[in-house]
């Protein structure tokens, strides 16, 4: 298999901190990898470093074949790259389908005049791009709630509808940030089987950060480690768990008891 992605000797300083100190990292294509380690250990830097939002104070990024290192958000979109956050960021006054379409936005073609003369071409891509917004909330499981406002979903419902924004998208790497934060055990482990399944059938690979360590264990192939800004492991789910590393810098005795 190979990788989608590879990071080298990926660093970010701010003022005199390192926040990610010469990070290697691969996912390969098709993966679900999990990002773990305690707060403030660098994960989001990391995140931000891979879509775009901070530029690499060191290192080389490449996606699919291509260097992205330091290009910005939109490009990395574009490039196939869909993100969730920490703090869900929706439109919250719009419907469901309404946020899809956003996510979608960058795929479409119709340019600034094609669309105020309302040209045959915008209208059919409209079309489209409403039946496709909706298989994606269909996918999500938000059938028969395109019309909702955001503000309207229970909390695990609207975690759902930024991954149907995001997969909008088309992307072929999908990075999601705490995904099960908030979310009751039931929602947790129904977000869990709906993560393998948009590997399974939307054939994206998937980067999770993620603090919840059933799910983590539960659905990666992969877990990488990291603590104040270094890889201190990486490999399976039952590897790291017996991993003294990381018991000491982040999951504690009880996590092997289990």
């Amino acid at each position: 298999m190979s990788d989608l992605l590879t990071a080298q000797m990926v660093r970010k300083v701010f003022g005199g901190l390192v926040a990610v100190n010469d990070v290697d990292f691969t996912i390969p294509e098709g993966s679900i990898v999990s990002l773990i380690g305690p707060n403030g250990a660098g994960k989001t830097t990391f995140f931000n470093m891979l879509t775009g939002v901070y530029k690499p104070t060191a290192g080389q990024i490449v996606f699919a074949g291509e260097d992205i290192t330091g290009k910005p958000p939109h490009a990395i979109t574009e490039r196939g790259i869909g993100r969730t956050f920490q703090n869900i960021r929706l439109f919250q006054n719009m419907t469901s389908l309404e946020n899809v379409l956003v996510g979608m936005h960058s795929r479409l073609k119709g340019g600034i005049i094609r669309s105020i003369l309302h040209t045959p071409g915008v209208k059919r891509e409209e079309r489209e791009a409403r039946q496709r917004a909706r298989e994606l909330l269909k996918f999500v499981g938000l059938e028969r709630r395109d019309d909702a406002t955001a503000n309207s979903l229970p909390y695990g419902d609207q975690r759902r509808l930024e991954v149907a924004r995001a997969l909008a998208t088309g992307p072929k790497l999908l990075l999601l940030d705490e995904p099960t934060a908030g979310m009751n055990p039931q929602e947790t482990a129904d977000f869990t089987q709906f993560v393998a399944k948009l590997r399974n059938e939307q054939k994206v690979a998937v980067l999770m950060i993620e603090h919840d360590m059933r799910v983590v264990m539960g659905i990666s192939d992969r877990v990488t480690v990291l603590d104040y800004g270094e890889k201190i492991a990486e490999g399976g789910p039952k590897a790291i768990q017996r991993d003294p590393r990381v018991i000491e810098a982040y999951l504690g005795t009880a996590a092997v008891a289990q």
